[in-house]
């Protein structure tokens, strides 16, 4: 097995470079500008040099605000770039990995007697976001050319590189009181999970679509008081909502994702997302002691 890695500079690019390396899997990571998913003949010319047996897809153009005013580029970038990958994993038989997002769905969630239950992969999407329409639209490209692919969604990731974790330790540091959203719930996704994951699921021929987070479900401002908790941080936290915060691109209101072809496979190594939280946290401090020495 040879893997040749996108966005290998992205948050779960770097963690994927770390395991696969820890795993001993051979590898090659490559990211922007040299690897641009939406120059086909350049990217031919490298995955010729390269030849990997697998590609894991981590590129993408996230910004959800940004992708709102530059459409052409965000459909470029995720959805063009895909289908370049897809053509070219099935024209050389090498297996595909897209990473996708808990956005191709309308973000309102499915009600079941009364009560809203977490996504599962055959519910149908309906992207609401110009980031979400291109994300579904690179899913539907990898799914119609690529024989073997994994398509896997996800949702509130955070690893190493900008995230909400870091964003909020950061705002606690400056400032002695926070709002955060209260009327939007999702599953907070170590890197750390998805990575494991991925690489569990390219070296079986279990190919399709997952979802992949972390288990159990919060709000961002549940997610911000466990940050503070955990790290000892005394501060005052005010809920606020979505009317109140407003972004160029609307956020969904419910966004947990249920692993269920993972769970049927027995292949959902997801934690909870508390227990991957504090891990991550534990390795912030410890990278931050290590740098006051």
């Amino acid at each position: 097995m040879k893997v040749l890695l996108t966005g290998s500079n992205g948050q779960l690019g770097r963690e994927l470079s770390q395991q696969l390396e820890t795993k001993k899997i051979n590898f090659v990571g490559y990211d922007m500008p040299e690897f641009d998913v939406t120059n086909k003949e350049k990217i031919i010319e490298i995955i010729n040099k390269e030849k990997p047996t697998v590609i894991i897809n981590c590129g993408a153009l996230t910004n959800v605000d940004g992708c709102e005013t530059q459409r052409e580029l965000a459909m470029a970038i995720n959805a063009t770039g895909p289908q370049n990958l897809a053509e070219i994993a099935r024209d050389q038989d090498i297996v595909l990995v897209q990473v996708s997002t808990d956005y191709v769905f309308d973000g309102a969630g499915i009600l079941e007697n009364g009560v809203l239950r977490p996504y599962v992969e055959t519910d149908p999407i309906d992207p609401r976001t110009v980031y979400g329409e291109s994300k579904a639209a690179g899913e539907k490209a990898v799914s119609e050319i690529a024989p073997k692919y994994f398509i896997l969604r996800t949702a509130w990731l955070y690893g190493d590189g900008n995230n909400f974790v870091k964003t909020m330790l950061d705002l606690a540091s400056k400032h002695p009181k926070l709002t955060v959203v209260e009327d939007q719930v999702g599953s907070p996704t170590s890197t750390v999970d998805l990575a494991a994951a991925i690489i569990d699921l390219i070296q079986t021929d279990h190919y399709g679509l997952y979802h992949g987070t972390c288990e159990g479900q919060c709000s961002w401002y549940d997610f911000a008081l466990e940050i503070f908790k955990l790290s000892g941080i005394d501060i005052k936290v005010e809920p606020v909502t979505s009317e109140q915060f407003v972004r160029p691109a609307p956020r969904p209101k419910y966004s947990v994702l249920e692993n269920k072809a993972l769970n049927i496979l027995k292949m959902n190594h997801f934690r909870p997302w508390r227990d991957s939280l504090a891990e991550y946290l534990e390795k912030l401090q410890s990278v931050s002691g290590k740098r006051q020495l």
